[in-house]
């Protein structure tokens, strides 16, 4: 059975990707073991106070980005956002999140826990963040996440400690800057030729999907 790899790279801090993850989840429950997500992070906000102050501080600051953020949610139903989000407890750098979510997916894949743990944390803190307004930057803030899903927190804080998922968050760094990526979030498949960046539908998402499974190997593809 055909399985196409799609590399799937976002910032957790982006509301377009808190968006599109409900697309992820469908994609994954229709085709199954057809397909393989693999999640990488690149820093769109790793510096989210120069950020702000170089793309909103000419617009009225945070208290804008909050707005315009809120002005993403009203269009989309299925997600919740705190209306003091960015606001209350901002945070400072995406980083912090990028480098505890890539802790919990080396242990998921070395089969130290469950699988299926790193998706339920990395929903935890989206979560934290946009419905909660909680400061997700922070590292007894996801410590808490953590020990709220029953993850091992001592084998996260070793994992850390270590260097394993700093090396992990290096190569994520390396593959967006080789693949060109730009968006958050963006999808990467058929062997880095096809590309979706930004707020794309499902269907698009799916078509390109069925074309890959579809189109027996050796053949051209009409996409």
């Amino acid at each position: 059975m055909s399985c196409i790899q799609i590399d799937h790279f976002s910032d957790v801090l982006c509301v377009w990707a808190y968006v599109a993850q409900v697309r992820i989840e469908e994609l994954q429950s229709e085709f199954g073991d057809k397909v393989d997500v693999d999640f990488h992070f690149f820093p769109v906000f790793g510096d989210v106070p120069g950020k702000l102050a170089k793309s909103w501080g000419h617009r009225g600051g945070v208290q804008a980005y909050n707005a315009h953020v809120l002005s993403v949610g009203e269009t989309f139903e299925h997600i919740k956002l705190n209306p003091e989000v960015w606001v209350k407890n901002t945070p400072q750098s995406s980083l912090p999140p990028h480098l505890f979510l890539s802790a919990v997916k080396n242990i998921e894949q070395q089969g130290d826990i469950q699988k299926g743990s790193f998706a339920r944390y990395m929903q935890a803190i989206r979560e934290a963040f946009f419905v909660a307004a909680r400061d997700i930057s922070s590292r007894d803030e996801l410590l808490a996440i953590a020990e709220s899903l029953a993850l091992p927190v001592s084998a996260i804080r070793a994992n850390v400690d270590q260097g394993a998922a700093h090396a992990s968050i290096c190569a994520n760094l390396y593959q967006s800057v080789e693949l060109g990526i730009k968006f958050s979030p963006t999808l990467i498949f058929n062997e880095g030729r096809q590309k979706l960046s930004g707020n794309v539908g499902y269907r698009i998402i799916e078509a390109n999907i069925r074309e890959l499974l579809e189109n027996p190997p050796g053949q051209h593809s009409w996409c």
